[in-house]
């Protein structure tokens, strides 16, 4: 088995987590869920592990313990639900309670059962330990994936645990950011091939977590536009095109030690087996670019748009001859050779949210990018396309965060941040 594909399969037998209905002081945050396995009988699929595209009708779960989080080399799901969380509270005891509350819970739902003692069945006075809808439900491989903001070491004392390489992001040229879709002190990032399986895991642990954190901004995405898996067809975006053909696959052990995961010494040892998140939320001008000319689209981006393939190429895993593309084409100024082999994991998915008020559809790409350092990954490969991208003319990045996303959780006694919280719990 490859470091990408270290994962514990769910052990099934444990007790059953405690009602928070039986607990004196459930109030906020701390429910008190415990260290609940992840069993039930379905079919676990091990992160990198090539998984069928009709995984929502098979049931398959991906294994929730692992050296590193699932969801980053994990193949794509179809959907999203990202959200942001600012933390309400100075009570970092109560935050470390919520993330081991988070991490039962995540347990569970991940392997496709309730949270706690579940929907129904319970106290009658009492609000029920899991909202509902997922009921009946597989567990369509879904993934929760937690990150921490530069904002969270503002608190709490992490001052001095900063990671060198969590940099705030600098101002890119043609950036026009909401204040409301931007930043966050941590976030949850969950994929699955079924969206109302992704909403209730985002909307459980939000609830689980009031008093403690509440939601400063999400988004819902469909339609991956990014594969770990290249030697499938790589989805398309909503202008049409393939992107990111190059993309890290989950199995590519080296490549994922050498461009995702942090390694020994990079950084303080908390980090180590962990990754760095970007998200940016970049709005397509859709009726401008429905109204550009075939052949000015496929300069662009320097493939065809029915196969895919590079300029002058057959096929879309044809290796690209950068020059001849034109010079400021995407393809030929994102790619690895055209950046001193800058390389990131992308993870991107699509997004529409209605209209904008002037009739124009208010969609576009969710871009997330994993690296092992942002210096070294994002910000370079950017500066690039900030300046020189002619899709720059369709397109702007309205709202952005950056994350550094620990280790996985090792074993059912684990926890999310425990690296970075144990000396403080």
């Amino acid at each position: 088995m490859t470091d990408t594909q270290e994962a514990t399969t769910a052990e099934s037998g444990d007790a059953k987590a405690p009602s928070r209905r039986s607990l004196i002081g459930w109030g906020g945050a701390g429910l008190a869920l415990g260290a609940v396995a992840a069993g039930g009988g379905v079919a676990v699929s091990r992160v990198g592990d090539d998984v069928d595209p009709a995984a929502a009708d098979t049931g398959a779960a991906v294994a929730f313990h692992g050296a590193h989080q699932a969801g980053i080399a994990t193949p794509v799901q179809d959907r999203l639900h990202f959200a942001a969380f600012d933390v309400q509270s100075d009570d970092r005891a109560a935050f470390v309670r919520m993330l081991k509350d988070w991490t039962a819970a995540a347990r569970r739902m991940t392997a496709g059962k309730a949270v706690g003692d579940g929907a129904y069945g319970g106290l009658a006075e009492a609000p029920p330990d899991d909202t509902g809808e997922a009921l009946g439900l597989k567990p369509s491989r879904l993934t929760l994936t937690i990150g921490f903001g530069p904002s969270l070491f503002e608190k709490f004392g992490l001052k001095d645990k900063r990671p060198a390489a969590l940099v705030d992001l600098p101002q890119f040229p043609g950036d026009n950011l909401d204040k409301s879709r931007t930043g966050g002190d941590l976030c949850i990032q969950a994929c699955a091939d079924d969206p109302q399986v992704a909403v209730h895991a985002i909307r459980n642990l939000a609830r689980i977590g009031m008093g403690t954190v509440n939601i400063r901004w999400s988004q819902l995405g469909f339609g991956k536009t990014s594969s770990t898996t290249p030697d499938a067809q790589t989805p398309r975006n909503l202008m049409g095109f393939k992107d990111g053909t190059r993309n890290i696959a989950g199995t590519e052990t080296d490549r994922l030690k050498k461009f995702v995961w942090v390694g020994d010494g990079d950084g303080p040892d908390w980090m180590t087996g962990g990754s760095y998140l970007v998200a940016r939320r970049i709005r397509m001008h859709i009726e401008t670019w429905d109204r550009t000319s075939l052949q000015e689209q496929e300069d662009i981006f320097g493939r065809d748009k029915g196969e895919g393939a590079p300029v002058g190429k057959a096929k879309e895993h044809d290796e690209p001859f950068l020059k001849a593309m034109k010079p400021d084409a995407h393809v030929r100024l994102a790619h690895p050779d055209s950046n001193g082999g800058v390389t990131i994991l992308r993870r991107g998915y699509s997004f529409t949210d209605g209209t904008d008020g002037l009739g124009r559809l208010d969609a576009g790409l969710f871009f997330l990018a994993y690296q092992r350092d942002v210096r070294k990954g994002f910000v370079p490969l950017q500066r690039r396309l900030s300046a020189q991208d002619a899709l720059n003319e369709y397109i702007q990045h309205v709202g952005s965060a950056v994350f550094a996303v620990p280790p996985g959780v090792r074993d059912k006694d684990d926890w999310w941040g425990s690296t970075l919280f144990s000396e403080e719990a």
